[in-house]
């Protein structure tokens, strides 16, 4: 896949297929829209592309926003080449680009410097000053452009409609395993591991901390079995989310990770973890034997869980 930051970079093409979108976390209902993309592409030999903002629109439109990202860029174009995305362009999402009226941004960009021959768009989506910009509008501005719109319905789960917005609600609320369902996969958090204060080892449980992009959505604060991945290795682990209330009070969110049966030295090295399953919330202990105690239960419940998802793949 080839990642394009600047509009200029890319080649005037008639034959293309492209679709536009936030698309933070690439959820099913975005990979039913893209996967649309793709196939067309391949049964018609069209170009296609993602077009993609950074920052989130949301932010710079009302910079009060504390929006937080299902997926920033380096892990969206990742999702999106796994799923066949040949171009992946990003364009800077700023004050002065969010007064382009919906019509500007049609003629000027999409047919004028990139090309366009058919436009797939999500039922819902909304683009251009003052999100005048939908499905309808295209619609009526196609025959204009020579392209063609096809819209992709709302894909449901459980009779709810996936978006982002629920996504990031259930994250909140710690329902991992209705995440994990909505995006197709595994929720996961990427970082470096970076030295902490040590108390983990002390406490019989060495854990990695993890610096985590400040934009990334973190899940309700708690204790979570995940899956690591270092070096493209997996191993099973207990993610810690929190502020450690019960040795510390400056409100500080610290995410850090206990690998079972590990001991090498990863100081320095890029993590993924993913999220598998929610154990408990964060707690304060009146002691560090009570603490202790509870981190051998997690310990067993990690186990617990790690061992039933065994038995349901084998």
């Amino acid at each position: 896949m080839i990642l394009y930051k600047d509009i200029s970079e890319l080649k005037h093409e008639v034959n293309t297929v492209l679709t536009i979108g936030t698309f933070d976390g690439i959820h099913l209902g975005h990979q039913e829209i893209i996967k649309k993309v793709v196939d067309i592409s391949h049964k018609e030999s069209l170009r296609n592309l993602i077009i993609t903002f950074h920052p989130h629109p949301r932010k710079v439109i009302n910079p009060e926003s504390s929006i937080k990202l299902l997926t920033i860029p380096e892990e969206q174009s990742k999702i999106l080449e796994s799923l066949g995305v040949e171009n992946h362009l990003i364009i800077n999402f700023t004050k002065s680009f969010s007064e382009t009226t919906s019509y500007q941004f049609i003629k000027d960009y999409i047919v004028e410097k990139i090309g366009v021959k058919k436009i797939v768009i999500g039922y819902d989506h909304h683009f251009g000053k003052s999100r005048q910009g939908n499905v309808e509008f295209l619609k009526s501005i196609s025959n204009e452009f020579s392209f063609e719109v096809i819209e992709i319905p709302p894909f449901e789960i459980d009779s709810m409609v996936v978006s982002s917005s629920l996504i990031r609600n259930e994250l909140q609320n710690g329902n991992i395993k209705v995440v994990n369902k909505m995006l197709g996969r595994n929720y996961s958090l990427c970082g470096e591991i970076i030295s902490g204060d040590g108390r983990g080892r002390k406490l019989g449980y060495p854990t990695a901390n993890i610096k985590i992009d400040e934009d990334k959505a973190l899940p309700k604060l708690g204790i979570y079995a995940v899956f690591v991945f270092i070096d493209e290795v997996r191993y099973n682990g207990l993610l810690s989310i929190g502020k450690r209330p019960t040795f510390y009070n400056n409100g500080k969110i610290v995410s850090e990770v206990y690998i079972y049966n590990f001991d090498a030295d990863i100081y320095g090295k890029f993590v993924k973890v993913e999220l598998i399953e929610k154990i408990r919330e964060e707690e304060k202990f009146n002691s560090v034997e009570e603490l202790i105690n509870q981190m051998n239960l997690d310990k067993e419940n990690g186990i617990k869980i790690f061992n039933s998802l065994e038995k349901i793949n084998n």
